[in-house]
């Protein structure tokens, strides 16, 4: 019932969608960047392939969690075998960085990462034992304990076990 009219869809093929290989660009567009990931992941060329993939994944990172778990699996399962088997052996967490930079601030904000990680943990099991032993913590209390180094919140733990009171668990040498 079209009359005289003809319709051709047009249809884009993997060679129509551009491979972004390129950090900045795959940052500003991601959603392009898991196209070109998921349009090129079974190449003939592996590396090319695995190229397009890790810096899709890597602006995938930075976009909310629901997003970031959708692109990655979808930039994952639009693999080629041996490309999905190369991308799983890189471990970001073994991965040496190339440039000076990403070597200094990178590693050096692993290693803040893990001693912030900790103080607010101990900061948690040390409001946790105040409140077992003295009651509901006033909010004073609790932010003096979540701001406090390492080191206090150790000693703030030790004079706990003898301390009468709050106060006196809490207070500065």
């Amino acid at each position: 019932m079209g009359g005289l009219h003809q319709f051709r869809p047009y249809v884009l093929g993997p060679s129509g969608i551009p491979e972004v290989t390129n950090e900045s660009q795959a940052l500003d567009n991601p959603e392009l960047a898991v196209l070109s990931a998921m349009a090129h992941g079974r190449d003939a060329n592996v590396e090319r392939a695995l190229e397009i993939a890790f810096v899709a994944q890597k602006a995938s990172v930075g976009l909310d969690a629901d997003r970031c778990r959708i692109y990655c699996d979808l930039i994952r399962n639009s693999l080629g075998k041996a490309a999905r088997s190369a991308l799983k052996k890189m471990d970001p967490q073994k991965y040496v960085f190339q440039s000076d930079f990403a070597r200094k601030y990178i590693a050096l904000g692993r290693k803040e990462g893990v001693a912030e990680g900790a103080a607010q943990g101990r900061a948690e099991i040390v409001i946790r034992l105040l409140t077992l032993k003295f009651g509901q913590l006033d909010s004073s209390a609790e932010q003096t304990v979540q701001h406090a180094s390492v080191a206090k919140l150790q000693a703030i733990a030790e004079r706990l076990l003898t301390a009468r009171t709050l106060q006196e668990s809490l207070r500065a040498e």
